[in-house]
Order: structure tokens, then sequence, then C-alpha cells
């Protein structure tokens, strides 16, 4: 029957579409349901995929700036905004071309309409205005999530922002904007706003910038962003918020009782995001929730064990990659496949931010809270010859093992290109690599990755180069 599958995922996102192509390979009839007029979820079209865009250009700026250091005069560089947004949408585009691609590829039926369970093995799609139900042996939730919004600065789409909104300033570059937030997401946008000529105040109530990296990546970014002018307050909480003529005038307390004002043309809140399953029918299908959070065992299945849910909706970190890793082992496990429970303590965290922080593992701190006898070894990026040539000698290799059984617990990363080296650092604690098989794996020379080498060596007491 047309109406009938194996497999229907609500939410086309980087853990939906990931889901419904591992099923189909494996021979399960699959359909996708996505609300919005494109497949690819909020990654795509709100998230990575177009601030990484904006990410790139903004870096290129900086480079330009910086060219006639290597001997490359050019005039002094300008942001033409239309052709940076149209740049941004064809990346977009073309992404949400491949999926569509990928479907037709797999089989799979893509859906539009707004997606509920209407009955245990029931989802009922409604579009302009007609409702068509469909039914299948096995549903995945995979609705994702939306910035929070907060009470106190309630988001307005024009003076008071979202990163949603953030993506979408086309028509000008504002003069001032207070960053509230300083995760991934509310760093990554002040990076890329400070490069674009915008005077940027980071607001966070935590004593540090992002507060789940290790406390020396943390107090090197910041340093990082006093030199590019990025002001960042630490321990400070937003207590008012006001939309002024000019802009949004705010009141914010101190940790230690004192208070300060801030005004500033655009308020971007960057605090989180809420999953996305009020009114998709769970409650009335018995799914546990808790705070808006669908509950969920190693497997992924939901009190319902032929409904699965992957990524923004459970509580698990809000990562592409923590999605589509969920989403495969939800296929697997619902094909009948041999798999794994899903463990979450080398899941890669990274924040595309001017110098860029990868991290994966452990923290020096935490794995002495764990109890574990801890060694740890740096590298400096200014002490290595391809950071030199690039011009990016900021940042750090930081290495922290086991020092009895030399297991490498943690790898942290702030630098040039800092996402794309942790790749090695996942890799090692996937197999339980020791420190010495790090530092005795040849590494290109001259490469950034050999930062990774020479701090395997310092965390055995004989580093090379530093």
């Amino acid at each position: 029957m047309a109406n009938e599958f194996d497999l229907i995922v609500i939410g086309s996102g980087p853990g939906g579409y990931v889901a419904a192509i591992r099923a189909a390979q494996l021979g399960l009839r699959s359909a996708v349901v996505e609300k919005d007029p494109k497949f690819g979820g909020t990654c795509l079209h709100r998230g990575c995929i177009p601030t990484k865009a904006l990410l790139h250009t903004a870096s290129t700026l900086d480079e330009i700036r910086n060219a006639a250091d290597i001997g490359i005069d050019v005039p002094q560089p300008a942001i033409n905004l239309q052709k940076v947004h149209a740049y941004k949408n064809q990346v977009v585009a073309k992404n949400a071309g491949g999926i569509e691609f990928l479907f037709r590829k797999n089989k799979i039926a893509g859906i539009h309409g707004f997606g509920r369970l209407t009955g245990p093995n029931e989802v009922t799609v409604e579009h302009e205005g007609a409702a068509t139900v469909y039914t299948a042996r096995n549903i995945l939730i995979a609705t994702g999530s939306v910035p929070r919004d907060i009470p106190i600065a309630p988001v307005d789409g024009q003076r008071i922002i979202s990163s949603d909104h953030a993506l979408e300033l086309t028509d000008r570059i504002p003069k001032s904007m207070v960053v509230l937030g300083a995760g991934a997401v509310g760093t990554e946008f002040a990076s890329i706003y400070a490069s674009f000529g915008s005077e940027v105040t980071l607001v966070e109530m935590l004593p540090r910038m992002l507060p789940i990296e290790d406390e020396e990546v943390s107090a090197e970014l910041r340093k990082a962003f006093r030199k590019r002018r990025i002001k960042v307050m630490t321990e400070t909480a937003l207590k008012e918020a006001n939309v002024t003529e000019a802009g949004v005038s705010l009141r914010l307390e101190k940790g230690r009782g004192g208070e300060a004002t801030l005004d500033a043309e655009l308020l971007l809140v960057a605090v989180g995001r809420a999953p996305v399953s009020a009114g998709i029918g769970l409650e009335e299908q018995g799914i546990k929730t808790e705070r808006g959070y669908v509950e969920v065992n190693g497997f992924m299945q939901t009190s319902l064990p032929h409904v699965y849910a992957i990524g923004d909706v459970v509580n698990t970190p809000w990562l592409a990659h923590v999605a589509s890793s969920e989403g495969i082992l939800a296929a697997e496990h619902m094909a009948g496949q041999e798999v794994r429970e899903m463990t979450y303590d080398r899941v890669p965290s990274c924040t595309y931010c001017t110098p860029e922080v990868a991290s994966v593992g452990l923290t020096e701190a935490a794995a002495r809270e764990k109890g574990y006898d801890v060694a740890v070894g740096k590298f400096p990026f200014s002490a290595l010859a391809k950071a030199a040539i690039l011009r990016h000698t900021e940042g750090f290799v930081k290495i922290v093992r086991e020092a009895k059984y030399d297991e490498v617990l943690g790898v942290h990363i702030i630098g040039a290109h800092a996402t794309d080296l942790i790749a090695e650092a996942c890799v090692a604690l996937q197999i339980e690599s020791t420190t010495e098989e790090l530092f005795r794996t040849m590494h290109a020379h001259p490469t950034l990755s050999e930062a990774v080498m020479e701090a395997a060596h310092a965390a055995y007491g004989h580093s090379i180069h530093s």
C-alpha cells in the first residue's frame, strides 16, 4: 500500500534523513515527513551550515585584511552583504538538493507537511489544509529544537534577535551587538560580527566562556577575543532589557553584586535551545517526556518500543553528528542488526569561531574528579612551522592522559583548524590508544597535526620543540 511503510521519520535534519537512508539500505521501506519546504532541518537551513558559511566569509575577510603581511597588496576589502548571503544560500541549496538526490537514490518517500502521531503505528500529515494518514511498523521522532526564548528578553526579530534572525541580517551590519550566552552559538556569532565590523560584547552568566571546555582553553579563547577587541563579561546576568529607538538598553548584574548598563543596536539571545516535542501526539500515545525531552533507552527507544527518538528532542548533546549517530543506531536496531548502546563520553565538541576550539573526552578537571592519576601535555602552535606559515600561531593542543596505563583520556585544541585536527583524537579515544602510540605515530612535516604528536610527547615529559 502507498501509505504503509516499515519506518516513518518525523523530521529531516541530520538525524532524521540519515536514519532514513540507513534504514533503506537495510531493506526498510522508509518515509520522511518534513514541515518545512526543503529537507535538511535546522542544521542545514538555520544552524550549522549557514553559520559556518558566514564564519568562512568572516575568516576570509580577516585574511584579506592581513594579506600585506605575506606580500599581497590589496585594496581595503569591503563587505557586500547581498553577495555574502547569496553565497550562504547557495551552499544551503546545494546541500538540500543533495538530500533530495539521496532520497531518490534510496527510494525514500519525502512527505511535506506537519506530522503528528495519531495512533501507535499511525502518523497523520497535515499539508495545505488536507490531512493524510500513514502507517508504519516503526516511527522515529527527529523533530529537533528551536532557539530558547527567555521572558526577560523576548525575541522580537528586530532589536532582540535569535540565532535564526542573526543569519538573515541582509540589510545591515549592526554597529554594536550584545550577545547573551558564551556557548558555541553565542561565541560563533560574536566572532562573525566582530570580523564584519560590529562592536561586540559577549555576556555570560557562568565564570568562563565555553563552560563545557577545558579551563585553559576557555582562558586562551578569552585572551584571543580580547586581542580581536571583543569584550567578554563573565559571571554577569541580564536583569532587564528595554527596547529603545536606537536599539536596546540592558541592565546587568555582576557576580559580586555590582551592576552595569549596556546600550547596543542589537541583542542576540543565545542561551540554548528547546526541544520541539509539543503538539506531535507524544502524550496521547503514552510516550514519556521530561522537561520537553523524550525519554529513551540506550537504543533510542521510547516508552513505546517501536517508536524511537533522536537528536535535539532527546536530552543528549545538541550536535548534528550526535543526531546522525543516534539515527544510524536506531535504524540498525529496528532492522534487527546487532548494535551497541549509545555512549556519549567520546563525542567531539567543535566551536568554529576564530580561533577554533575542539575537544573530545575528559577535561583535566573532570579526569581528576573521576580519580584518575592524571598527566598533562601541552604544545603551543607558536612553536609550529606550519602555524607560522599560516600566520595563525595562537592556541595549543592539550592532551590529558592516565599516567599508570597511559590511556588518552581527553584532547583539547584551540587554534587554526582545530575542528579538523580533533578527528585524530576521536580515533585515538575510540580505539583506547595510549599516548605513546600517538607520539610514535609519524606525522607529516610541516603540518598543523604535528601539534598533536608534540603534545603527546609533552604529556610524557619530553617535548621536542617546546
